[in-house]
């Protein structure tokens, strides 16, 4: 099967993602996921947070599974929200804060998605966003 992202591929986002990590100055786990969820990529930083490691992915994830980026997410799922407890349903899958974002080819279709956690929402969605634009 192919992927609809290469392994060459998301190593660029990863680098793109440790560069913007570096301006930040929060080093990062980066998680970049296909279009089917599968993990292509992974980098924690030297001396990142621990359980970065999971939420990074996660984020990807959620980006894929809803091919929006997360922090578009946080809105919706707040109570009395068209989309309130989703994360229940997941068995602790979904990340439904800033930091991941979806990441598309060419053509318009889902690629894969980016997630990037350590930092605050904020520094997350940026670092991701240089990986997405270095895809691009």
């Amino acid at each position: 099967m192919n992927r609809s992202i290469t392994l060459e591929q998301a190593e660029t986002v990863v680098a793109a993602c440790k560069r913007e990590a570096g301006t930040v100055g929060q080093p990062m786990n980066i998680a970049v996921v296909d279009s089917g969820g599968n993990l292509v990529a992974f980098a924690a930083m030297d001396d990142t947070k621990l359980i970065g490691e999971d939420i990074s992915q996660k984020k990807a994830l959620t980006a894929v599974y809803f091919q929006m980026d997360t922090r578009d997410l946080a809105p919706l799922v707040q109570p009395g929200q068209p989309l309130y407890g989703i994360e229940a349903t997941s068995g602790g899958r979904l990340v439904v804060f800033g930091g991941g974002v979806l990441l598309r080819g060419a053509d318009g279709r889902v690629a894969g998605g980016v997630g990037v956690s350590a930092g605050t929402v904020e520094e997350d969605h940026q670092v991701a966003e240089a990986g997405r634009q270095a895809f691009g």
